[in-house]
C-alpha cells in the first residue's frame, strides 16, 4: 500500500524441481494420500485436485556446501573477528572466498559488514554461519555487481524497516542460492536488477524476507525459484505503524519482469508475496502459498502478469477474520487484485493477468478484483505518493482541466481491467476454516468515487466500469462448497445463478457443487 521499504508454455522440467531434486528436497508439505492410501507421488495431481507442486523444504533440510576450500580460494578463519571484511578488501575483483565451519563474525560497531568487489563469490562450508549478534546492521552491501553467496547461513542482523541485510544496496546481478537468511529485523535482503534467489530459506526476519525494492525503480529481470519463505514479519510492523502496508514474505516494488516459481510461501504473518506499486509482467507458478495469515498474493497498482499452477491453501485466516469480525463486509481476499489489470501498450509476455489451473482450498474468501473509484495518479488518496500510472510519467498532467477528457481521463488511472480467471479449482470447507461469518467470497467491485474534489471519476462510474467494461471475466471454474459472489459494491450480494445471468454473465461453463472437496 505504498511503502517503498507471462504465448505461455509449461515447462516439462521446471529448475527449481532439479534444484531441489539434487538437494533430496522433494515432496509437499501436508500432502494428501491417493485413495488407497499410498502418499501422493510428488509431481501428480493430489486427491484434492491439487497441481503438481513440488515445493521447497530448504529450511529443514539445507543443500551442504563444499567441505574443502576450492582451488584458488581464500579460505576465511571463524576463530578471528572481521577476516572475511579484511579478506575482501585486500583481495581483487572476481575472488572465490570459503568459509570454514563455525560462526564468522564482523566487528563490533553497527555499520561494519562485508563489501564485496565485481565477481566474488563467497561459499559456506558445512556449518558457516555469518552472525551480526544483533550488534551489525548488515552483512554484505556496496554496489559490485555480480556477486554470488551460496551455502552461508546469515542471521542475526538488524537492519533498519525497510532496509536489508543482504545485498543491502540493491547492487546489480547477484545470485544467492543455497542460504539460510534468518532471524534478522528489516529485510532478510534487498534485491538488484537481474538478481537470482534460488533454493535458498528466508526464515523469521522481522520484517520481509525479501524486500524487491531498488533506488530508482530499476529491477528487471528477478528470479525467485525453489525457497521456503517462511514465519517473516516476526516484528509485526502492521501493529507498530498501522496501515503502513509494509510487511509480508516478499514485497515487490516497481519490478519489470520477475518469475516466482516453485516456492513454498508459508505462515508469513501478513501477505504471502505482495507485489505493490508500477510491477510489470509477472509470471507466478508452481508455488505452495500456505498458511499466511493475510493475503496469498496481493497484486497492487501493477500490470500484466500470469498466475498458475498455484496451490494456495488456509490462507487469510487471520486478516479475513478479523474484517469481518468488527463488521467490514468488503471481501479480504486471498488472491487480491487491487486496481492492477493487462495493459498492452506496458511491453511484457502478456496482456492481461490471467489466473488459471490454480487450486484455492480452504482459505478465508477467494479472488477479487478492486478498484477504489478515488485512487489515481495526483489524487491524495493514492498511497504511493509521487508516483504516477506507466502510461503517464509526469504526475502534475493529471489534474483539471486535462484529466476530465482522453487520453488523461483513461491514462491517470491504475486500472482492473483485462482479467481472465479460469480452469480454477475453488473449494470450501466452512468446517475446517471455522468460520461463523460468509467467509467464502468472489468478488468484482469498486467504491463509490467521492474524492478528492476535483475528481473526475465521482459517483459509480468506476464500478460500472470494473465490472461491465474493463473485460474482467471468470469463465470454466470448478467451485466446491458454499460460494457466493459479489458485484458491484461489497453490499451487492449474488448465488451462482445470478453471478452467471445478466447483467454480469460470470462463470460461463463452471461447475457449482455444494460438497466441499467433491
Amino acid at each position: 500500500m505504498g511503502v517503498k521499504w507471462g504465448n505461455w508454455a509449461l515447462p516439462t522440467a521446471p529448475l527449481a524441481l532439479v534444484l531441489l531434486a539434487a538437494t533430496g528436497c522433494t515432496g509437499t508439505p501436508d500432502a494428501p494420500a491417493e485413495p488407497d492410501g499410498a502418499p501422493a507421488t510428488p509431481g501428480a495431481p493430489s486427491a484434492s485436485g491439487a497441481p503438481s507442486a513440488s515445493v521447497a523444504r530448504v529450511c529443514a533440510k539445507p543443500a551442504a556446501g563444499p567441505a574443502k576450500a576450492p582451488a584458488g580460494a581464500v579460505t576465511v578463519d571463524p576463530d578471528v573477528v572481521g577476516d572475511l571484511a579484511a579478506k575482501t578488501r585486500s583481495n581483487p575483483p572476481n575472488t572465490t572466498f570459503w568459509l570454514r565451519p563455525g560462526n564468522h563474525r564482523l566487528e563490533p560497531d553497527r555499520y561494519a559488514q562485508v563489501v564485496p568487489k565485481k565477481g566474488n563469490r563467497y561459499l559456506g562450508a558445512p556449518g558457516a554461519v555469518l552472525d551480526g549478534r544483533k550488534t551489525n546492521q548488515y552483512a554484505f552491501g556496496g554496489t559490485a555487481r555480480d556477486v554470488t553467496i551460496r551455502h552461508l547461513t546469515v542471521q542475526r542482523f538488524v537492519a533498519p524497516n525497510n532496509e536489508g541485510v543482504v545485498n543491502h544496496d540493491m547492487a546489480d546481478g547477484w545470485v544467492i542460492e543455497h542460504a539460510t537468511i534468518q532471524y534478522n529485523s528489516g529485510a532478510g535482503l534487498m534485491a538488484g536488477a537481474r538478481q537470482q534467489v534460488r533454493a535458498s530459506c528466508l526464515r523469521e526476519n522481522g520484517q520481509y524476507g525479501m524486500n524487491a525494492y531498488k533506488t530508482g525503480d530499476s529491477i528487471k529481470g528477478l528470479v525467485v525459484e525453489g525457497n521456503e519463505v517462511v514465519g517473516n514479519n516476526t516484528d509485526d510492523w502492521e501493529r507498530r505503524n498501522p496501515g503502513c502496508g509494509c510487511t509480508g514474505g516478499i514485497k515487490f516494488w516497481a519490478v519489470d519482469g520477475a518469475d516466482i516459481r516453485g516456492n513454498w510461501v508459508h505462515d508469513n504473518r501478513g501477505a504471502g508475496l505482495w507485489a505493490d506499486n508500477n510491477n510489470n509482467d509477472f509470471r507466478i507458478e508452481d508455488n505452495v502459498l500456505e498458511a499466511n495469515d493475510g493475503a496469498a498474493l496481493m497484486y497492487e497498482t501493477s500490470y500484466n502478469a500470469v498466475i498458475r499452477n498455484n496451490t494456495i491453501r488456509r490462507n487469510n485466516w487471520a486478516e479475513g477474520r478479523r474484517y469481518a469480525e468488527r463488521g467490514d463486509d468488503f471481501p479480504y481476499a486471498t488472491v487480491y487484485v487491487s486496481e492492477s489489470g493487462g495493459e498492452p501498450r506496458v511491453r511484457a509476455r502478456t496482456d492481461k493477468i490471467e489466473i488459471y489451473r490454480n487450486v484455492l482450498e480452504n482459505n478465508w474468501n477467494g479472488i477479487t478484483l478492486w478498484e477504489n473509484a478515488d485512487r489515481f495518479c495526483n489524487s491524495p488518496a493514492n498511497t504511493s505518493t509521487g508516483y504516477c500510472t506507466l502510461l503517464v510519467k509526469d504526475t502534475d498532467r493529471c489534474a483539471q482541466p486535462a484529466i476530465a477528457t482522453a487520453p488523461l481521463h483513461s491514462d491517470c488511472r491504475w486500472k482492473t481491467q483485462r482479467v481472465d480467471v479460469h480452469d480454477n479449482r475453488f473449494v470450501l470447507d466452512t468446517s475446517v476454516v471455522k468460520c461463523t461469518v460468509e467467509c467464502g467470497r468472489m468478488a468484482v467491485l469498486a467504491n463509490y468515487g467521492t474524492y478528492p474534489d476535483w475528481s473526475p471519476y465521482k459517483g459509480e462510474q468506476v464500478a460500472e466500469a470494473i465490472t461491465q467494461k474493463q473485460q474482467n471475466r471468470w469463465h470454466d471454474n470448478v467451485y466446491r462448497g458454499p460460494w457466493t459472489f459479489v458485484a458491484g459494491d461489497p453490499g451487492r450480494k449474488l448465488d451462482p445463478a445470478q453471478w452467471q445471468g445478466a447483467p454480469y454473465r460470470q462463470d460461463a461453463g463452471s461447475t457449482f457443487g455444494p460438497r466441499a472437496g467433491g
